[in-house]
């Protein structure tokens, strides 16, 4: 009779492979070296997970949810105003890329370039979490409208995709150049022409 799984292991499997997926990619990084790296016999993966593809979306729902615990108070932080709570929020994107010294980039990015060609299940994963990250900013953007922030004519979810799109594009392009002026470009040119 098989052993249940453990709740530990696979937590320290989505955490230590997580990571070594982040930096060195989905797809060089193999079940070998995820278990290795998590302390777990290679056999026991699939007691967790039933497939690598598997295992790539349950780690890009942990980011997005992480994402979400902790930069998405910042959209709902009514002591800001609107457009200042959008403002910090991108800020405090950037600063996480600045920690990680802008070589890892985003993982909702990257995992978008790297695995959707080859993957419908992780496609379908990162529509959805584009798909809430544009409804949290069009909330917070229609607000700004509701308080005369935001002009009357302009589409929040539309500011919203845009604001998206920018923003990985500068992520992308920070962890190429390694510094931080695509976010210094983002913050000073592209958010204020889309939100005025």
């Amino acid at each position: 009779m098989p052993r249940p799984a453990n709740p530990e292991t696979r937590s320290r499997l989505l955490d230590k492979g997580g990571n070594l997926i982040s930096t060195r990619g989905f797809n060089a990084t193999g079940v070998q070296e995820i278990t290795s790296v998590a302390g777990v016999p290679k056999g026991s993966f699939y007691n967790y997970f039933e497939s690598k593809e598997a295992f790539a979306v349950e780690v890009l729902t942990e980011y997005w949810d992480s994402v979400v615990a902790t930069y998405g108070p910042i959209l709902a932080d009514h002591n800001m105003a609107p457009l200042a709570r959008i403002a910090r929020y991108f800020a405090s994107l950037a600063e996480f890329h600045e920690r990680r010294g802008y070589a890892v980039g985003c993982l909702i990015g990257n995992m978008a370039l790297e695995v959707t060609p080859s993957s419908e299940h992780v496609r379908i994963t990162l529509a959805a979490i584009y798909r809430q990250w544009m409804a949290s900013l069009t909330e917070c953007l229609r607000e700004a409208q509701a308080q005369g922030e935001l002009p009357a004519g302009k589409d929040p979810g539309q500011i919203a995709v845009a604001l998206i799109d920018a923003f990985e594009g500068a992520v992308t392009r920070a962890k190429v150049e390694r510094n931080r002026s695509p976010f210094d470009s983002f913050e000073g040119f592209v958010l204020p022409a889309l939100v005025t």
